[in-house]
């Protein structure tokens, strides 16, 4: 069974999300994600000050297995890419919640983030699969 903290919102395509400031969304793949990509190598995230839609893809994380596009769970504006990736992309492997999270994104309403997953939604989704 894979981590799923209490305190996230999730996506069915296995994004995390939390609010970090007043309007900001910090954004991650779950453990469950990294553990079925298995070992990454490379994390590319859209360019600071890019608008992203909720549900559109916002970059990619590519594993030894395959390259996977990371779909950003909120609708707002790339303000902070998670640069320590960039040196050490398996980050994402050993501390998905913590060090791994890939980027930060400015919303218009933090509300936003009731629309997601909750802990329990999730864990049923990916006991499922």
């Amino acid at each position: 069974m894979s981590n799923v903290p209490d305190d996230l919102r999730y996506t069915t395509d296995h994004e995390w999300a939390v609010l970090s400031g007043e309007n900001t969304v910090r954004v991650g793949i779950t453990d469950y994600a990294q553990a079925s990509l298995g070992d990454i190598v490379f994390v590319s995230v859209h360019a600071v000050g890019d608008a992203v839609a909720g549900g559109d893809t916002f970059g990619e994380v590519e594993s030894t297995k395959s390259v996977s596009d990371l779909m950003s769970p909120v609708a707002g504006t790339v303000t902070t890419r998670n640069e320590a990736l960039d040196a050490n992309p398996e980050l994402i492997n050993t501390d998905p919640y913590g060090d791994g999270w890939i980027a930060e994104i400015e919303v218009a309403d933090p509300a936003v983030l009731e629309d997601l997953l909750d802990p329990e939604a999730y864990r049923a989704a990916t006991a499922e699969s």
